[in-house]
């Protein structure tokens, strides 16, 4: 019988006595030792071959990504492979590798070939899922062994290493961990293979100095329990990829073919979607048409956590914003909205303040992002400004309202953010400071942070405590731009309701602005996980 407890074993550990294999793995040639690639095996096929040997000799697995197979690595795997008689290694499939867009550095076929190629290592194969839990519940190996940096289990931030302990017990084994040298592939990739310039690297390495990835995790955590109220108007993000074909024969006019139709919830749903991924409760009052209402559709692509108000506007359809996009390019070629701007009735926005009023008294912070598509009357903006605990606004200078949705027309807001087109637009001012205009905003509306997005030049902050600040752009991946500071904010408001500082908050964001990016529109919203792995990536 195995002890339950896991092991807490050293590398220097010697193997314990058992039989070695009485021949070759599949795949070796007579007279030859394995290659690399022949000791990559299917993890159906791997599941098999242990299945022959189990009893007779001791199965030790290890599971990573091995993006930079370094020391690091090899000491870990040779402290492991002494611990048995046969290791196996399982690789991290490339969609599940959550350290930032343009990483993996490798595909996982090679990092498999690279980690199968050292001599400790019997066999490899790459994973399917997410975590190592299903390949150990395959493989059933007498020990799961990780490094030293594991053995925190509270500090692991995905919470894989309970479950992977408890998967392990489940299958008869036992976790116990390496006990040698530790080295971080990301800190290698990020010195010597860098995805960023060299001077935001500088700045990550400053910013690391100050806070660091503790401070920043905690920051993050803090953010949890904030009841967050997201108030703004529905939109429906549709994208029409099509092909160019060329001029009409006898007009002016760009043909297109006609490709696949892709639909998503925007606006005011994927800012709380996104918010999902930093607070456990997230309610978002906002209003549908009652023509072409979709309120299934809007419904349906709510994430957990996410709790909806939905109220109805007479005589309109949910706002839908159509973008016909070169599928080749991916520019967008025009657009097409189906909106009514008109001023709300007094009946519904009679409405629109009932549902406001229990739900702002409800909230610990309060977002409120203004489209400008007339859901926030005069009336709505008293309400909010008068009422909120921690008040956070953005408003948005679009097509439709270019110059007459500014961010002036909001007495009150704990933090503002506001991209840097809006801001000059606020001041009527086109090549002022931007940092003095930022400053003299914030003091507008009493704000204690304010924060200025300036896309690719990232973006500018002020706060009464901190003073100003300039944080680079994180992102080394641009498809699409659409939705970029909506995500920032969406991270940015409860990190900093949390009493986070502002530059803290900010280098969140940016991350979060750095994963909008990196996808179509709103295709996929904030992973918790995932964006806490990019972040602290990038300070490694």
């Amino acid at each position: 019988m195995r002890p339950a407890e896991p092991l807490l074993l050293s590398g220097s550990v010697r193997a314990r006595p058992g039989v070695r294999p009485s021949g070759p793995p599949p795949r070796r040639s007579h007279a030859l030792p394995a290659t690399a690639p022949h000791k990559v095996l299917a993890l159906d096929e791997l599941a098999e071959q242990l299945d022959t040997i189990r009893g007779t000799q001791r199965i030790v697995h290890c599971h990573g990504v091995f993006d930079l197979l370094h020391i690091g690595h090899v000491r870990y795997l040779e402290a492991a492979a002494k611990l048995g008689d046969i290791l196996v290694v399982t690789i991290t499939p490339d969609q599940y590798v959550n350290k930032g867009p343009n990483r993996p550095a490798f595909p996982a076929e090679l990092r498999a070939e690279h980690v199968a190629a050292l001599g400790c290592v019997t066999w490899a194969a790459v994973n399917r899922w997410p975590t190592a839990i299903e390949p150990i519940g395959m493989l059933k190996p007498d020990l799961y062994v990780k490094g030293s940096e594991y053995r925190n289990e509270s500090g692991d931030v995905s919470g894989a290493i309970t479950k992977e302990r408890e998967a392990v017990e489940a299958a008869g084994g036992q976790l116990t961990f390496t006990d040698d040298i530790v080295f971080s592939s990301s800190n290698l990739l990020n010195r010597f293979m860098p995805q960023l310039p060299s001077s935001t690297q500088r700045w990550l390495d400053g910013f690391n100095e100050r806070y660091g990835i503790d401070h920043v995790t905690a920051a993050f955590e803090a953010a949890r329990p904030i009841r967050l109220l997201v108030i703004g108007e529905a939109i429906i993000d549709e994208y029409l990829h099509c092909e160019s074909i060329g001029k009409s024969s006898k007009e002016p006019t760009l043909v297109v073919k006609s490709g696949k139709r892709e639909r998503m919830a925007g606006g005011i749903l994927a800012v709380a979607n996104n918010a999902a991924a930093c607070c456990d409760s997230v309610h978002v009052v906002t209003q549908l048409g009652d023509r072409d209402p979709q309120r299934s559709f809007c419904r349906e692509h709510l994430c957990d956590g996410v709790s909806p108000t939905f109220l109805t506007r007479i005589d309109a359809p949910t706002i839908m914003k159509r973008r016909y996009v070169d599928s080749y390019f991916r520019n967008k070629l025009f657009e097409v909205y189906q909106v009514n701007d008109a001023p709300l009735s007094r009946e519904d926005n009679e409405a629109f303040l009932a549902a406001l009023k229990p739900a702002v008294a409800e909230a610990d912070a309060v977002l409120v992002v203004d489209f400008g598509h007339s859901l926030m009357t005069p009336e709505a903006v008293e309400l909010v400004c008068d009422s909120a605990r921690f008040l956070a606004v953005n408003v948005q200078a679009n097509a439709g309202n270019l110059g007459f949705n500014l961010i002036g027309k909001y007495p009150r807001a704990d933090l503002l953010c506001v991209a840097q087109n809006e801001l000059r637009l606020e001041f009527r001012d086109k090549t002022g400071d931007l940092h003095n205009l930022l400053e003299a905003a914030g003091h507008k509306l009493g704000a204690a942070a304010a924060v200025c997005t300036r896309g690719k030049h990232g973006c500018l902050t002020w706060s009464k405590t901190h003073g100003r600040s300039h944080l680079p752009a994180v992102a080394a991946k641009v498809v699409d731009r659409v939705g970029a500071g909506d995500t920032f904010l969406s991270i940015l408001a409860p990190v900093v309701a949390a009493g986070a500082p502002l530059e803290v908050a900010a280098f969140l964001a940016s991350v979060a602005g750095a994963e909008a990016v990196a996808t179509v529109g709103h295709r996929r919203s904030l992973d918790r996980v995932a964006l806490l792995k990019h972040a602290t990536t990038l300070l490694k």
